[in-house]
């Protein structure tokens, strides 16, 4: 049942690449270049996770924070080597510490204290998200600084028009 799953999600993301990507030419090199993360930054957090969860157990649970790291990271790098989007997809790599540490608390002794690195990284690497991708929206629209101007005006004129219904109701 694994051997599907791994196959079908192979065949998914080949799949994906074929068909967003028609002009590339599909040499073994070209394939390595763009596959990196799934040939071996991926399977390296697998070996991690099956590793705890099949050999080791709950003795050997820092192998968690590796695994959740190299898993996140591995997939933040495909989503930007796919798409071509290392601006939008590095804060990824802020949360792949607070992954890993999150799996270690998940499964391993449950101590508190670990949630406050998880939570300030996921806060910054989600913060850092919204910004770029705000960001990088804004700049795409023609003239970036006058989109920028008319979503103040907007939500300049959504607030006055708000305040003025509140106090004439």
């Amino acid at each position: 049942m694994q051997r599907k799953a791994v196959l079908g999600a192979v065949l998914l993301l080949f799949g994906v690449f074929l068909f967003l990507g028609q002009s590339i030419n599909y040499s073994t090199g070209q394939l390595f270049a763009y596959f990196w993360p799934t040939l071996f930054v991926i399977p390296l957090g697998l070996f991690f996770h099956w590793m705890y969860f099949s050999l080791i157990g709950r003795n050997g649970v820092g192998l968690l924070i590796p695994g959740g790291i190299l898993i996140t990271a591995g997939f933040i790098c495909q989503i930007a080597m796919l798409f071509n989007n290392w601006y939008y997809m590095w804060p990824g790599f802020i949360l792949a510490p607070a992954v890993g540490l999150f799996e270690f608390y998940w499964f391993g002794y449950r101590n508190k204290w670990i949630l406050l690195p998880v939570q300030i990284l996921t806060v910054l690497s989600l913060l850092f998200f919204a910004i770029f991708t705000a960001g990088g929206l804004l700049s795409q629209l023609s003239g970036g600084q006058s989109a920028i101007g008319l979503l103040l005006i907007v939500a300049g004129a959504y607030l006055l028009v708000a305040r003025q219904r509140r106090s004439v109701g």
